[in-house]
């Protein structure tokens, strides 16, 4: 028979246990709860530019992916979300809702690398920077190639055209085109509207106007005079020109290896490769960096495995976008394939 002193030295003993369980089941239960039910969306940026990880995008039908992801991301003007992969489904489309709805480009797989969509007379068109075809391409955003923009032949620079790996394209209010060899020589070309040859420029190197892959290529219109900005890949940096190609100035801005940009107002945003995404400010000022990567063996890592995947942590951003709504989508340099939306608050 246990007497009355041993009882309650067992309840005070059970009390305790009770206690430390529930105390351990609290502490653990938020945690829980908000990666099974995802009632918190994880939150990055500051002021204007707060956003959150929209794990909703996209909702793709049984069976169907994105397959590598080496490429970009653009939107229509009724808000269809293109982007480029190095599958057979080269150019993936989404509703404005997130819905898988169709692709094309089986015969472009492997190297649809930029994008740019462009308006002209009321109908919008895609320009496709494809590095295996070693040409830039036009074509209506159901895949119909209207122009073919081969090896800048007349250049004088490339003696064949499997030197010429074209990586970006933009283009002018005028019409006029350029393409930035990244993978190839680091020369940016010019180009008319029909695709007639002007001038080259750049060429590799480390001083300013030179480059170590230009990786990606923008006509940045937030003041009177457009000008181009060129993310000078390897040497860290970003380089300003003048639409004939003097350069103006190299930015101070903190990015790491920065790939593409977009333009939202006075606001650009660049895709850094080593795991995260930075916004600038009208004046080149950092506003904000955006899911960074906290660990730098993952950063500019092509083969992290879903399963290492986590929300509000970027791996390796290669391609980006605004829609209209000011929701910016970001395409991921991932063989498993990653675009995601990150919704403006």
């Amino acid at each position: 028979m246990i007497d009355e002193s041993a009882k309650l030295v067992i309840s005070r003993r059970a009390l305790l246990r009770g206690l430390a369980v529930s105390t351990l089941a609290a502490a653990l239960a938020p945690r829980r709860l908000f990666a099974r039910d995802g009632e918190r969306p994880v939150r990055l940026g500051t002021g204007a530019h707060t956003y959150e990880w929209d794990r909703t995008w996209p909702r793709f039908p049984e069976g169907v992916g994105f397959g590598s992801t080496h490429g970009s991301v653009v939107i229509d003007a009724t808000g269809r979300v293109f982007c480029s992969t190095d599958s057979a489904n080269a150019i993936m489309i989404f509703d404005p809702d997130g819905r898988y709805a169709k692709s094309w480009g089986k015969d472009l797989a492997g190297g649809v690398h930029g994008v740019a969509i462009v308006k002209e007379s009321g109908k919008e068109f895609l320009w496709l920077a494809h590095v295996g075809r070693h040409e830039v391409l036009k074509t209506t955003l159901d895949g119909e190639i209207v122009l073919r923009v081969g090896y800048p032949e007349k250049s004088g620079i490339y003696s064949k055209a499997d030197d010429y790996r074209p990586t970006s394209v933009a283009v002018a209010p005028s019409g006029d085109v350029y393409v930035a060899d990244g993978y190839g020589l680091s020369y940016i070309h010019h180009y008319t509207a029909k695709a007639e040859f002007l001038a080259s420029w750049g060429g590799p190197g480390t001083e300013a106007g030179k480059f170590r892959t230009p990786h990606g290529i923008w006509v940045d219109t937030r003041r009177e005079t457009p000008s181009i900005l060129v993310a000078d890949r390897e040497n860290r940096r970003i380089q300003t020109f003048s639409l004939d190609g003097k350069p103006i100035a190299v930015l101070a801005a903190d990015v790491r290896r920065p790939c593409n940009f977009d333009q939202r107002g006075g606001d650009i945003a660049v895709a850094d490769l080593e795991g995260r995404v930075t916004i600038l400010d009208k004046d080149d000022k950092v506003v904000t960096h955006l899911g960074d990567q906290p660990d730098p063996k993952k950063r500019a890592q092509n083969g992290v495995p879903p399963a290492e995947w986590k929300e509000g942590e970027f791996i390796a951003p290669h391609g980006l976008r605004w829609d209209a709504a000011g929701n910016l989508y970001v395409s991921e340099w991932l063989a498993a394939g990653r675009v995601v939306k990150l919704r403006r608050v």
